[in-house]
């Protein structure tokens, strides 16, 4: 399954480290896909940005290691770059159900991203200057 919206908060590239190893991506969605996704029993967010899903891959499964989700540019050539908030994308998604602890919900499994149109990231002040490789 396909999604076109707009990214934020995307860690395709690099997986986001915070908690859990994963990749990951916020996709605002037109109010016609939202109300879709909701239909289908998945958590649908609301931010000032307007409504949201969060599509993720968790590196490391039950099964042992994930394979990191494609990232493709408009042509379809693999790339290797960090997605700026409020840029155009389309994802491939699985959808999936989950049962843990006696809960259970609807999940959305991160394939691939097509960058439509790309807004460069841009790192915090003083990001770019550290080099995590560098001895003294």
């Amino acid at each position: 399954m396909v999604i076109e919206g707009t990214a934020y908060w995307a860690s395709i590239s690099k997986p986001n480290t915070t908690y859990e190893p994963k990749w990951t991506i916020n996709v605002v969605l037109s109010e016609e896909d939202a109300k879709d996704f909701a239909s289908r029993g998945h958590t649908v967010k609301e931010s000032d940005d307007g409504s949201f899903v969060v599509i993720k891959r968790k590196c490391e499964g039950s099964n042992g290691p994930n394979n990191q989700p494609r990232l493709l540019d408009i042509n379809g050539n693999d790339v290797n770059v960090l997605i700026g908030n409020g840029s155009k994308v389309k994802v491939q998604y699985r959808e999936y159900d989950w049962e843990m602890n006696g809960k259970s919900g609807k999940g959305l499994d991160l394939q691939a991203v097509k960058i439509l149109d790309l807004v460069p990231y841009s790192a915090g002040d003083g990001d770019e200057l550290i080099d995590n490789n560098e001895e003294f």
